[in-house]
């Protein structure tokens, strides 16, 4: 089974709330909402795939010593095996606006339960709900 590396970053705002992101029709898990992160690309650090992925999706720059370590996920899906290393993020340059025609929305921690999210993402909720 192959590994497949996702990195993910839980935005938090002033006010405490954590953005989320719906997957887009057409993609796999579509519907579902979920941290904003991507697949590292070739010889990518997690760290630097998390700021490029950042900036194409949100619109936003964030520096690496704004990305603090936090959790990860270890699942098992049919065809992959996904590990998401999960960061916390307080600050950033920019307003956070989708750039990819997706549904984002500021949550609190205790309400992400109410979301549907893929299997790997739930596992992740009660470190955020602990943190915040």
């Amino acid at each position: 089974m192959r590994l497949l590396l996702v990195v993910a970053v839980a935005l938090v705002d002033a006010d405490g709330r954590v953005l989320i992101s719906q997957r887009p029709e057409g993609k796999a898990l579509a519907g579902l909402w979920e941290f904003p992160g991507g697949k590292l690309e070739a010889g990518e650090r997690p760290e630097t795939a998390l700021i490029r992925e950042l900036k194409e999706e949100l619109g936003i720059d964030v520096a690496e010593s704004c990305l603090a370590p936090l959790t990860f996920a270890s699942h098992a899906y049919p065809d992959f095996h996904l590990l998401m290393p999960l960061y916390v993020c307080r600050r950033w340059k920019g307003q956070v606006a989708a750039q990819e025609g997706q549904m984002i929305k500021w949550v609190r921690p205790k309400a992400l339960r109410d979301y549907p999210m893929p299997p790997a993402d739930i596992p992740l909720i009660p470190h955020l709900e602990e943190l915040l």
